[in-house]
């Protein structure tokens, strides 16, 4: 299961996505862990100051939790920028992957709530980036105001046809990684959200 910026259920150059288990699991389930983490990789390196203004918070709050994303290995410092007395952070890796159905039936409870959080704040944070876009589309050029889609489809599976989708959905998504290099005019970090979930027949 992806977090924001996520990875993939696949892997998807390894080396650039954190595959967590049940520790580092526990260590990423808060609210504002999860917040910080999604605004280091997607605006890039702050400091604990700098991520307390964007997300309205305490720099003591920011600064105590960015340590603790340190210990389980999400953040890191960045030395390039980290030469003054404020400390700056970056996110160690470009995404995060975890096998939620195997958490989901952990047999410690701890584990299994914490996967219960970090879920329910993904899709709290995919109805907010949602919402926001909709309120916000029409200080867009109009190119734009065409390059986007809200969709949603049923279609008849089993889990394994649901599991090969699934795949070929990120494979798809990823080979535009790396298409358009950055500044090039016009071009936008595009926020894709996928979800898949079975339905009940009534």
């Amino acid at each position: 299961m992806p977090a924001p910026e996520d990875g993939a259920q696949h892997p998807v150059e390894s080396e650039k996505i954190h595959k967590v288990d049940a520790r580092t699991l526990r260590g990423l389930a808060h609210p504002l862990r999860l917040r910080l983490l999604a605004a280091l990789r997607e605006y890039g390196p702050a400091t604990a100051s700098g991520l307390a203004d964007r997300l309205c918070e305490s720099s003591g709050a920011t600064s105590y939790h960015l340590r603790q994303l340190a210990t389980y290995g999400f953040v890191e410092d960045d030395p390039e920028r980290g030469k003054g007395r404020e400390r700056w952070w970056r996110a160690a890796h470009r995404g995060t992957i975890f096998d939620s159905g195997r958490f989901l039936s952990h047999p410690d409870p701890e584990v299994r709530g914490a996967v219960d959080l970090v879920l329910h704040e993904f899709a709290t944070t995919h109805s907010q980036e949602l919402n926001t876009w909709i309120g916000t589309m029409r200080e867009w050029p109009e190119e734009w105001r065409e390059g986007w889609d809200i969709s949603d489809f049923k279609v008849r599976l089993t889990p394994d046809l649901a599991e090969e989708l699934i795949s070929k959905v990120h494979d798809l998504i990823e080979s535009y990684r790396g298409r358009v290099p950055e500044g090039t005019e016009g071009s936008a970090n595009v926020r894709s959200h996928v979800h898949f979930f079975p339905r009940p027949p009534e």
